[in-house]
């Protein structure tokens, strides 16, 4: 009897399963963002933010944290010869939409 495994060493397995991944992480952000946005509107969302202390840490540290992707982001597509401005733009308009797309269709040759 022959047994099948995941071979985590070779690539194409390490890039479907990272692939696997961001699309699930975008199935499951995507009904939960629709919900937020049509709840309490695209303002509501940065307007509850600042409702005390802890929302605001929280926030900070999204955004520290966006401008450490979107550095990365430029870094990577400038070596891969890709266009940034999109994936930037995306990124700031609809937060970790940006950074998964941008990765979802990366190449498999970068």
């Amino acid at each position: 009897m022959v047994k099948k495994y995941i071979d985590v060493n070779n690539h194409s397995t390490t890039r479907f399963i990272s692939k696997l991944v961001i699309i699930t992480m975008l199935v499951l952000l995507t009904p939960f963002t629709i919900v937020a946005v049509f709840q309490h509107g695209l303002l509501g969302i940065f307007i509850k933010v600042f409702n005390n202390s802890a929302t605001i840490q929280v926030f900070i540290d999204l955004i520290i944290a966006s401008f450490l992707i979107l550095f990365w982001m430029w870094s990577d597509a400038k070596r891969t010869s890709r266009i940034f401005w999109p994936w930037a733009l995306l990124t700031i308009i609809a937060g970790s939409f940006g950074p998964l797309l941008y990765l979802l269709f990366r190449s498999s040759k970068n």
